[in-house]
């Protein structure tokens, strides 16, 4: 068996015969540390943990005996770490059933055998060696396919905020929309009590789920998503089928699905023009019906319209959207969530660029 002589081995008994005889066993293949006592073996075993191939370990010792040192060793979970065995001249039956119930892996009677020994010693560092390479193993595949996931996750979402941005421009935007929905949506989640109960992490996926909040609108056709003046009421209702679309897409993807945002995301989506009220679309929802996040993206969306030039209209002043919003005339909001809005909202207009008319 190929040993490496950095790896050692632990051997506790007060008896220094017994240690010489044993350390002459295993010196060749083995670093040999001794301890003279429990107490001193603990101390080893705490020190040299990572090191250790096995420890021998005798029954019968003054000041901390081996089943003392095996039930901290188990209380430690060392022993499901390092193998250890029994030297002992007591093959008692309960000392047995104590020591092999806390996870002994061989009891050896005194006097030792010594070719007897090195097989049984070796054939169990051996186990363990393959043992702790399997799991080595395991955990690294584990780790590449976490890997692996998330970049998957990462290219899907990548590819959405794309096809989002894509939109935009495809809406004659600048296509800084979906990045300022974003901003706003996180900036009132973090700043507000809008956001209690929110984790940072949440507070992330859920910008991340904002961006994608008019990825339907691919499915409008350029003369009405473009239409400079007042769509038709057929023309209105086709553009209000951007949510349900919006919604279907994001579930057609797989690795949006699989990606912890998926669940903002496609709300968001197919539920950003819904009113406090019950009176937006496309499923009538009635105040906390809709999650506050949802909530909060539409506002977004609406303050981000009025105060940005459009192929239907120029930008209008802060104040004026402001008081347009806070009046009711865009539909009916959470007053919560306006008075939240009202407070922090000069904060806003640093998003904005003055080309903007803010």
């Amino acid at each position: 068996m190929s040993v490496s002589r950095e790896e050692s081995i632990l051997i506790v008994d007060d008896d220094e015969l017994n240690r010489a005889i044993l350390a002459n066993i295993f010196r060749s293949a083995y670093h040999i540390i001794e301890a003279e006592d429990g107490q001193a073996g603990l101390s080893d075993i705490q020190a040299h943990a990572d090191s250790l191939s096995a420890v021998l370990l005798d029954v019968v010792m003054p000041k901390v005996n081996g089943i003392q040192v095996l039930r901290q060793m188990h209380l430690l979970g060392l022993t499901e770490k390092i193998p250890v065995f029994l030297i002992t001249a007591d093959a008692g039956s309960a000392t047995m059933r104590e020591a092999y119930a806390l996870g002994v892996m061989d009891v050896i009677l005194k006097p030792v055998i010594p070719y007897m020994v090195q097989r049984r010693v070796n054939s169990v560092v051996e186990l363990f060696r393959a043992r702790r390479k399997l799991s080595a193993e395991v955990e690294r595949q584990r780790d590449q396919l976490l890997i692996q996931a998330q970049q998957l996750a990462e290219m899907g979402m990548g590819m959405v905020e794309s096809l989002s941005t894509a939109i935009e421009f495809r809406s004659d935007e600048s296509g800084e929309h979906v990045r300022r929905i974003h901003d706003i949506t996180c900036h009132l989640l973090h700043t507000t009590p809008l956001g209690e109960g929110l984790a940072e992490d949440q507070i992330k996926l859920i910008g991340l789920g904002a961006i994608t909040h008019d990825v339907g609108k691919i499915s409008i056709p350029d003369a009405i998503l473009n239409k400079p003046g007042r769509l038709t009421p057929e023309e209105y209702e086709l553009m209000k089928t951007h949510t349900i679309k919006g919604a279907e897409l994001l579930s057609r993807i797989p690795q949006m699905r699989e990606h912890c945002a998926y669940r903002y995301a496609y709300d968001i989506a197919l539920h950003h023009h819904e009113r406090w009220d019950g009176g937006g679309y496309p499923h009538h929802l009635v105040g906390d019906e809709i999650p506050i996040w949802t909530q909060i993206v539409s506002l977004a969306d609406v303050y981000d319209a009025l105060v940005s030039k459009r192929c239907y209209k120029d930008a209008l002043a802060a104040n004026t959207a402001v008081d347009m919003i806070l009046n009711g005339q865009c539909g009916v909001f959470n007053p919560r969530l306006l008075e939240c809005f009202r407070k922090t909202e000069p904060v806003l207009r640093r998003f904005y660029q003055p080309a903007k008319g803010v």
